[in-house]
């Protein structure tokens, strides 16, 4: 018979981010935080763990707002988050790779308006189903010039730049470069 959990409230917690649980990016459920009290688990939906995956390094200060729950018959209490920001970074153990790949986005009106946006997401959907999304980092850039080939997608490996190219495509070149 499945445990059913009573919603208690709304919390938002702020510390410092130690990491994920779990040894594989597609197996990744809980986020560790480290609070004054000592460290948490909290339970994060992957709906919101690609974005987190790409973008939290550890020991980056974050707020996490969170749903409590409680197990009424055992008593156990269960953080669910529902939104992570971030606050700043304190710098721990923390080293860009040599490998270092980068997308860079235009969010400028005129790329947006012709699928800068849909772009960005079908990216970044792409790279989290393949398991690259925390391999890569995205940035989203102003006005890159070549508003006539919009919407405007750069692909940085290493030296190497490829512009005007398909999420599919990023996605393997990324694959061949970091592997």
């Amino acid at each position: 018979m499945g445990e059913k959990y009573l919603t208690l409230s709304e919390v938002n917690l702020e510390g410092q981010f130690l990491g994920f649980v779990g040894n594989k990016t597609e197996k990744y459920k809980h986020l560790r935080l480290a609070i004054p009290g000592g460290t948490l688990k909290i339970k994060i939906p992957q709906d919101l763990l690609c974005s987190l995956v790409a973008n939290l390094v550890s020991g980056e200060q974050v707020i996490i707002h969170a749903i409590s729950k409680l197990n009424p018959r055992t008593s156990k209490l269960k953080l669910i988050a529902y939104r992570v920001q971030q606050v700043g970074f304190c710098p721990i153990h923390y080293q860009l790779p040599e490998n270092t790949a980068k997308i860079m986005v235009c969010q400028k009106s005129g790329c947006v308006k012709r699928g800068g946006k849909g772009l960005l997401s079908e990216l970044e959907k792409t790279l989290c189903d393949r398991g690259l999304l925390h391999k890569v980092k995205i940035e989203h850039t102003d006005c890159q010039k070549r508003c006539s080939s919009a919407p405007n997608c750069v692909l940085m490996l290493g030296k190497k730049q490829y512009n005007k190219i398909h999420p599919e495509a990023i996605a393997s070149l990324l694959e061949n470069h970091l592997t």
